[in-house]
This record gives C-alpha cells, structure tokens and sequence, in this order.
C-alpha cells in the first residue's frame, strides 16, 4: 500500500499515488518568499529536497520558506 502523506488516502500503486499527489488539495505549497502557490510535484525533483518553482524566487525547504497551505494561519488584524 501507497500512502499520501497530506491526506492519509491510500492507493494500491505507486503510480496511483504520483497521479493523486497532482490534484491532492491538502498537498498544496505556499512559498513564504514570493508568496506563490504551486503543487508538491512541481517544488521537487527527488521528493527529499524543495525549492520554489518560481524563477525569480530563492525560497526552499520545505518548513524553512516552502509549507503546506493548510499549515499556514492568515494573520488578523
């Protein structure tokens, strides 16, 4: 079993869980830096190290510049 670690869903493949990991919407990233929001897929080449696949953006890391959108709280004023 294949396990998406946003969701806790699992799937009989791993195939079935990279296809999944594209529309998981608890799998969504928020750039601190540039302030984009992108896919999980489209930050990683090896599923280990993160960076912002916006060009002019430095940001990386996952929970250094890169977190879950559903991690992060909107200030209230």
């Amino acid at each position: 079993m294949h396990t998406c670690r946003n969701c806790n869903q699992s799937f009989q493949t791993e195939l079935a869980l990279e296809l999944h990991r594209d529309s998981c919407k608890k799998g969504q990233l928020f750039c601190q830096v540039c302030g984009d929001r992108f896919r999980e897929r489209d930050a990683t080449q090896d599923g280990w190290h993160y960076e912002c696949p916006n060009a002019d953006c430095d940001g990386e890391g996952l929970t250094e510049d890169l977190f879950n959108v559903t991690d992060v709280r909107t200030a209230q004023h």
